[in-house]
């Protein structure tokens, strides 16, 4: 089988295997409650808001892509320490959630209503990408990959496709939820009380209260679940990652009978990641 043919494959393969990848215990215990979290505390420009989330979870996965081993050994020492952090991290963001508060983010001007927090959203990926970096099953599948790719280039393909296969179910959700309307219902825009910090006053609306719960609940759970040793390092023969490397065989098995199915592919993503940038930014 020649380099070429070995790249396209995986390319494809990639993708449906870094969908399997979120649903990694390690993996979808910190990445989907930080963006649900994250869409009840932003209520607006959800579109816009999961591609700077994704945009903090490619950076730290690219150079793991690349083979930046020394960075994939020292995410995976630190492991627990990493979860901690996270957690507490999701206990403030779970406070700025409550009261509503949106970190400064100089130089940057947006159209449309309302300000959005572009700081914590893009720590928030930040922090859910070095999270799934620590998930052995995640690394391991995304480094494979990525070593059956003859070049540099050609490896950095393979693990964008991986990536965006983790956080493609983020943009189907935020498209329903912007198309759907969800957070314009009365109910999740109902004031609720008023928090009196100093001498400013807050106002607390059921989203805000919803955002809020989901970052402190399981901020707390993964310090409590790391502490007592329950979110530890998976092993490398865990099931999670035989599915993964299962899942990257099986499609290229099937993809493999189809010439120039994964030059196909890269053009539809191509252009749907166009569209999507567009459609975001023009909100």
């Amino acid at each position: 089988m020649g380099g070429e043919t070995l790249y396209q494959i995986s390319l494809i393969a990639a993708f449906a295997a870094g969908m399997v990848a979120l649903f990694a215990p390690c993996c979808i215990s910190y990445l989907l409650p930080a963006y649900f979290g994250n869409v009840f505390k932003e209520k607006k420009r959800i579109l816009f808001m999961t591609l700077v989330y994704s945009l903090g979870i490619f950076i730290v996965m690219l150079p793991v892509v690349l083979g930046a081993k020394t960075l994939a050994t020292l995410f995976f020492r630190l492991h627990d320490q990493t979860y901690f952090v996270g957690g507490f991290f999701m206990l403030l963001v779970a406070l700025f959630s409550l009261v509503g508060i949106k970190l400064p983010m100089p130089h940057l001007s947006m159209r449309g209503e309302g300000k959005t927090d572009v700081v914590s959203t893009f720590t928030l990926g930040i922090f859910s990408g070095i999270t799934s970096a620590c998930c052995a099953p995640v690394l391991i599948g995304v480094v494979a990959l990525s070593a059956l790719t003859p070049s540099s280039l050609e490896a950095v393909g393979v693990g964008l496709a991986y990536v965006f296969g983790m956080v493609a179910p983020l943009y189907a959700a935020s498209a329903l939820i912007e198309k759907k309307n969800i957070l314009e219902k009365p109910l999740l825009k109902r004031k609720i009380g008023i928090i009196r910090l100093g001498s400013r006053e807050y106002p607390v609306f059921v989203s805000n209260l919803i955002g809020a719960a989901i970052f402190s609940v399981t901020g707390a759970l993964i310090i409590i679940l790391t502490g007592s040793g329950m979110l530890g390092m998976p092993t490398a023969d865990s099931p999670i990652t035989q599915l993964i490397q299962t899942t990257a065989v099986r499609v290229t098995a099937i993809t493999g009978v189809v010439p120039g199915i994964n030059l196909v592919f890269a053009i539809t993503v191509g252009f749907l990641l166009y569209r999507l940038v567009k459609s975001a930014l023009k909100k």
